[in-house]
């Protein structure tokens, strides 16, 4: 590594998320890069539980050595509509952020050209030649930036895509009787007062004593605290439970659009949200983000032309248009999923979700879901 001015690398990660944190780790592993100088640089140490990640798949998968709990059956709970279903050939698997960054963070301390910095990024700038980043307490050079640092103002401000947000706030709760099916996650619950808002109870039960509660919405607008706690309080009040303890409790919230937070240039690639690969209709993150990763480390090189990376899918597309309709018509999304789980296998959704159907199976979920809200946005859109 030289040192003048400012320090150089090869690849600097600005931002050490799950998406930096995991690309930096994958193409360490790859052994291709045993050479190169990693620079990863953020403003929070990673060193407490602040966030939890969920997500599907078949069998066993390289994250289970950290996974929480994993669950072979789920619930979904509509108005009028409740279904209990076996996952297979799935497993719905819980990962708590402490227990990633930590395995994230002792694989990358065994390689001597990494290094990591904890300062706040001020500016990141595409020179042509090379990459400048500067902080709050130095400035840096590289070959190529991987950012995940994204700026709410940059999708707030343009207009042509709509912009949701999935926001929640969550309880470890830890009761003295059994109350939780610890055999079953509840992957959603929309049977709750709506008050014109796409609202649902997620529990993950870890055993019949501790479980997980987030109220959560689709919505425009973070709500008081008070609100999300006291709907968390009445839905134990209606499980019957009176006596419990706050065990840890965690706050969130997930962008849902198609807007570019940023456009990518030859030497900047954005990852993870500020890339797109949050599922706007949904806000699932973290399989997205592994299969990416994964996707993205043998095209690595330091004269790939990060430009040509990131082309739009027809998923971009269905997700638009969920959007749309989820935007204009917010009050009916626990309407609409609920119709999209009664009319629909849920392995088939599940796959759906996860971008991993073909077209003709995709447009029988759509045309289930086909009512005059998704025809009038759809026509609103196209012309």
């Amino acid at each position: 590594m030289e040192v003048g001015e400012s320090a150089t690398y090869n690849y600097i990660f600005a931002g050490a998320g799950a998406a930096g944190l995991m690309l930096a780790y994958r193409m360490l592993q790859s052994g291709d890069f045993n050479t190169k100088q990693f620079l990863l640089i953020d403003k929070n140490l990673k060193n407490t539980n602040d966030r939890t990640w969920c997500f599907w798949e078949e069998g066993e998968g390289e994250w289970d050595t950290i996974i929480t709990k994993k669950w072979d059956s789920c619930l979904f709970k509509g108005k009028g509509y409740s279904n209990s279903f076996r996952l297979s050939p799935f497993s719905y698997k819980m990962i708590k952020g402490i227990d990633f960054y930590e395995m994230m963070l002792s694989s990358l301390s065994t390689y001597s050209n990494v290094t990591i910095k904890y300062e706040s990024i001020q500016s990141i700038k595409d020179e042509h030649s090379h990459v400048s980043i500067i902080t709050d307490v130095s400035s840096y050079k590289s070959v190529k930036v991987f950012n995940s640092i994204f700026d709410w103002n940059t999708i707030t401000k343009q207009e042509k895509y709509p912009v949701l947000q999935q926001h929640f706030i969550g309880w470890f709760v830890e009761t003295e009787k059994s109350v939780f099916n610890a055999d079953t996650a509840t992957f959603m619950d929309f049977d709750l007062q709506q008050n014109g808002n796409t609202r649902f109870m997620y529990v993950l039960p870890e055993t019949s004593k501790k479980a997980l509660l987030e109220y959560t919405l689709f919505s425009e607008h973070i709500l008081d605290k008070s609100e999300y706690e006291n709907a968390i309080k009445e839905y134990l009040n209606e499980l019957g439970v009176k006596e419990y303890r706050i065990a840890e409790k965690e706050q969130g919230s997930i962008p849902m659009t198609v807007a570019p937070f940023s456009t990518n240039t030859r030497n900047i690639l954005n990852i993870g949200t500020a890339g797109g690969w949050t599922k706007a209709s949904t806000g699932f993150t973290f399989s997205m983000i592994s299969r990416k990763t994964k996707e993205l480390v043998p095209r690595i090189n330091e004269s790939l032309d990060f430009t040509t990376y990131n082309k739009k899918t027809r998923f971009w597309y269905y997700d638009l248009w969920f959007l749309d309709v989820l935007t204009k018509y917010n009050h009916k999304g626990g309407l609409i999923f609920t119709r999209m789980f009664k009319r629909n296998a849920p392995r088939q959704i599940l796959r759906f979700l996860d971008e991993q159907t073909h077209f003709f199976e995709e447009l029988r979920i759509m045309f289930s879901l086909t009512s005059f809200p998704f025809f009038e946005t759809f026509f609103k859109r196209l012309f």
